[in-house]
């Protein structure tokens, strides 16, 4: 008996069912997880999405990158910027070479790369802490196989 079956309290109709539902479980505990972890900063982990999205890149980018790059795409992504632009953690530009006013790009602030610095480098070497490096990689293979 595996641990999903013990916590979820459930019995499974086969191996298949079991892992599928335990990736959904595990999802969910991490998401659970962030949220907490990232209360004390007051952005939640789809802002910290976007904040490490925007420190990967020395360009500003439009919008509609951003949210295509985002690991969980959020409707909401423009409010979220809307708040990271009132918290001084991002500027916007518009576009200067299109007329089209919608497309606007968006820079880190040094102010939001002092918040990413303040943010402990341990958040995603704590998750997988129980993890080998050699089983790391297998479950990073075995969910892109998935996908």
């Amino acid at each position: 008996m595996g641990v999903i079956s013990k916590d979820i309290k459930s019995k499974f109709a086969n191996v298949k069912d079991k892992a599928f539902i335990n990736i959904l479980y595990t999802a969910s505990w991490i998401s659970s997880f962030q949220n907490e972890f990232f209360k004390p900063f007051g952005i939640s982990r789809q802002q910290y999405n976007i904040l490490r999205i925007l420190n990967g890149t020395n360009d500003a980018l439009k919008v509609q990158t951003l949210k295509k790059r985002m690991n969980e795409r959020s409707p909401n992504a423009t409010r979220l910027m809307d708040k990271f632009y009132a918290k001084d953690l991002i500027e916007r530009f518009p576009c200067e070479d299109d007329n089209d006013r919608r497309v606007v790009y968006i820079k880190i602030t040094e102010k939001g790369l002092e918040l990413l610095e303040a943010i402990s480098k341990d958040l995603h070497q704590d998750l997988p802490k129980n993890l080998t490096e050699e089983e790391a990689v297998q479950l990073s293979g075995l969910l892109d196989k998935i996908r």
